[in-house]
């Protein structure tokens, strides 16, 4: 590794159950720091109401998704309610080598597919301190849910949860802690960017000069 490939960004996958306020983290990280970017997810999904192409998703139909498939041209993919849902290399890779951090907020699916296919990604779960919290901030959203929604997502959670071990860090979310999450996350990067296996040719290109 030269001196200029320890200038690359580092890959950050952010998971999180619903609940666990990871999209207003990642909003705040992105207003306090410029360093970081967020890789926009492709989909074949329909655009919602006041969605925009290349904002909130690129939406391409599912022709298009799967020959990007079947050229290696995803990070990572799934597939939802009929629907598939993954993250473009290309735009991630050009990213990272400019020297950006690239924030990937992805589902735990995902997040095992980018951690084989990039064993130098960074994943970072985000969680409530407990689950009482967790429940608390489903039924207090006001988004007119039903029960068994409800019900279903704290399940989902209890499942996303149990690949915690999977992960290399996890990042609480207390209650009006969010810059402190958030500094969490900038401190990791720190940390991460000054380990050793990332400058593993570093020596030799000390005493070549």
């Amino acid at each position: 590794m030269t001196m200029e490939n320890m200038k690359k960004g580092l890959l950050l996958v952010i998971s999180g159950p619903s609940g666990s306020g990871k999209g207003t983290l990642i909003k705040r990280l992105l207003e306090l720091d410029d360093s970081f970017i967020y890789s926009v997810s492709a989909t074949t999904r329909a655009p919602r109401i006041g969605e925009r192409n290349g904002v909130n998703y690129y939406f391409i139909d599912r022709e298009d998704f799967e020959a990007r498939i079947a050229d290696d041209m995803m990070l990572e993919h799934a597939e939802y309610c009929g629907n598939y849902y993954g993250t473009p290399k290309k735009e991630v890779n050009e990213n990272l080598a400019a020297g950006h951090n690239v924030i990937l907020e992805i589902e735990v699916a995902g997040s095992m597919q980018i951690k084989q296919k990039c064993p130098e990604a960074v994943l970072i779960m985000i969680t409530p301190p407990d689950f009482k919290t967790l429940e608390a901030r489903l039924r207090g959203r006001g988004d007119n849910v039903t029960e068994d929604v409800i019900r279903r997502r704290l399940e989902t959670a209890k499942v996303e949860l149990s690949k915690l071990g999977e992960y290399d860090y996890i990042v609480i979310n207390g209650e009006n802690m969010i810059d402190d999450a958030v500094h969490r996350i900038m401190d990791i990067v720190i940390a991460e960017k000054s380990r050793v296996s990332r400058a593993n040719e570093f020596t030799k290109k000390f005493f070549a000069e």
